[in-house]
């Protein structure tokens, strides 16, 4: 099936331009119809068996190595969200008095929060790369940042404001050369912008699935390296010992943990429903290649990009953003207030960061919403 014909696999209204999957996405057909059939599976308890709790993640974990590149799917586990993630690699992180951990100027807070209060356990210090006025310049900028003091550097594919792209080839041999850890969030790139877990070889990708990968809120995915296999995890809870599939022996408690990163998953992660709805959603993605995507998504926001820029509503130049997601800087004389209102009014629904609008866009878009949104915009400038 072509790209452009998969919008078709949604049940979005045709008059709402939802430029927003940054944000949430909506669910393919396919994924409303397995959360549908597994809330309707509650009311018969049945019909489950000891293997549901184990098979299915299995499956799902599979899925999602297929989607990074991961050769053992071992080292993925399923969690309730990117801060459970980060919370377990900071748990296995010990650093020295002086240690910089470094992050990039407004990251998401999920992947702030956690270093602050891991640099105040050790007396270590954060350092934020800051967004040069050439823009172009930020990747520099990180690489001469990463020193001998440097224990961590944790930070995005892509800018979760304006798609700025990281080198993150580039980013990840500096930070061997230093022996400093990288630690990536994925939640505004894996499934939809080019990336191979062979090719940067983080020490941890941790990344939410209820946006560009489909699934419902409330589930996440992270991949584990060999520095944290003989790790402690935040919980301790039954699934992840070793033989744990042997309900009738469960009470003979295990020492040992399941191999690799399994000992990392969250409990009760064989959740029934949203299970189902993540295995509907990973197989959706793995039908459509992130490069078609990202040249879908370029097809059909190019011209509109420079009408807006003919306006003074300016995007940063495509070779250094990417195309599912972007950030438009909103002219000063514009009242936001009014602009918000004219937008929400036209049903073009964005993300305001800061002075940008954020524009998020997937297979379910076409030109028609990028026209709409021109036309919106042009009504307030007017």
């Amino acid at each position: 099936m072509a790209i452009e014909d998969l919008k078709d696999q949604f049940s979005f209204p045709n008059d709402v331009a939802y430029l927003n999957t940054a944000s949430f996405s909506p669910a393919f057909k396919s994924v409303e119809d397995a959360g549908i059939k597994a809330v309707q599976l509650k009311s018969r308890p049945d019909f489950y068996q000891n293997s549901d709790l184990f098979e299915p993640v299995t499956k799902l974990r599979q899925l999602f190595a297929n989607v990074i590149g991961a050769d053992d799917h071992n080292r993925i586990v399923t969690i309730p969200s990117v801060s459970y993630g980060t919370a377990t690699v900071a748990n296995n992180i010990t650093l020295q008095k002086g240690d910089e951990i470094l992050l990039i100027e407004e990251q998401f807070p999920s992947n702030v929060y956690t270093w602050r209060a891991l640099a105040k356990t050790f007396d270590a210090n954060i350092v934020t790369i800051k967004q040069p006025k050439t823009i172009a310049d930020w990747n520099s900028e990180i690489l001469k940042a990463i020193n001998d003091k440097t224990a961590v550097v944790a930070m995005a594919h892509i800018h979760w404001a304006n798609g700025y792209i990281f080198d993150l080839k580039a980013i990840r041999s500096k930070t061997k050369q230093h022996n400093a850890l990288m630690i990536i969030d994925g939640s505004q790139s894996i499934g939809a912008f080019p990336f191979s877990i062979k090719d940067i070889q983080p020490d941890a990708l941790i990344c939410a699935g209820y946006k560009w990968l489909f699934g419902p809120y409330g589930c996440a995915y992270a991949y584990y390296s060999d520095y944290f296999d003989n790790g402690s995890p935040i919980e301790q809870n039954w699934t992840i010992r070793l033989n744990s599939e042997n309900l009738a022996g469960l009470t003979k408690y295990q020492t040992a943990y399941k191999p690799l990163a399994q000992r990392y998953n969250a409990g009760e992660s064989a959740s029934f429903i949203y299970v189902k709805m993540q295995t509907a959603a990973l197989k959706e993605i793995l039908k459509i290649a992130p490069k078609e995507l990202q040249d879908y998504c370029d097809s059909i926001s190019k011209d509109a990009l420079e009408d807006l820029n003919a306006l003074g509503f300016i995007s940063d130049d495509s070779e250094i953003r990417a195309k599912h997601l972007f950030g438009i800087k909103i002219p000063e004389i514009v009242d936001l207030e009014k602009l918000k209102h004219q937008l929400k009014s036209d049903n073009v629904i964005v993300s305001y960061r800061g002075d940008y609008i954020r524009i998020s866009c997937h297979v379910f878009n076409t030109r028609i919403h990028f026209n709409k949104l021109v036309e919106s915009i042009t009504k307030v400038v007017s």
